[in-house]
């Protein structure tokens, strides 16, 4: 498959992956977690940089290119440590989870940004909560299903001659 059909192909599985998102949050009723916010952040951000790489058809030796996917890159790894500590926190006996800490609106009025972001990295305990599965996976360990397989594929993007 060609480099920019996959770019296209990223950019639009990224765009899925919000609407289910937000499907989840407003029809269904499932309120995100700090962490959850972090991993659609993160899936947003993986898409406007494959749809960067689709639209400008940069060449894989160009420094564009690089600069692209080495940010697509940062925004798996952001991913990653987003749903990795949230599969963490959800594997976790109940009586270790950490309690729940104040909503982001709150934080983002009251703490400032880099206390604002210690504290989403940190979980909470409705982090911890698992409030749909599929495939006997939670939507935190599907995310990081997604995030290290996109990780692998701008790292090799990265690399290749």
């Amino acid at each position: 498959m060609h480099s920019r059909t996959l770019n296209w192909l990223l950019a639009f599985v990224c765009h899925e992956l919000l609407v289910a998102a937000y499907y989840f949050q407003y029809v269904e009723g499932l309120q995100p977690c700090p962490l959850c916010i972090v991993q659609r952040l993160a899936v947003f951000l993986i898409g406007v940089f494959a749809l960067l790489l689709a639209v400008t058809n940069a060449k894989p030796a160009t420094l564009l290119n690089r600069v692209f996917n080495g940010l697509g890159l940062a925004s798996a790894v952001l991913g990653i440590v987003a749903a990795g500590r949230q599969v963490w926190l959800q594997s976790l006996p109940k009586d270790e989870v950490p309690a729940c800490g104040p909503s982001l609106d709150y934080m983002m009025e009251v703490f400032s940004t880099s206390e604002v972001l210690s504290e989403l990295f940190k979980g909470s305990g409705a982090c911890a909560e698992v409030d749909w599965t599929l495939l006997g996976l939670s939507m935190g360990a599907w995310m990081l299903v997604f995030f290290s397989v996109t990780a692998l594929f701008f790292l090799w993007r990265l690399f290749r001659k």
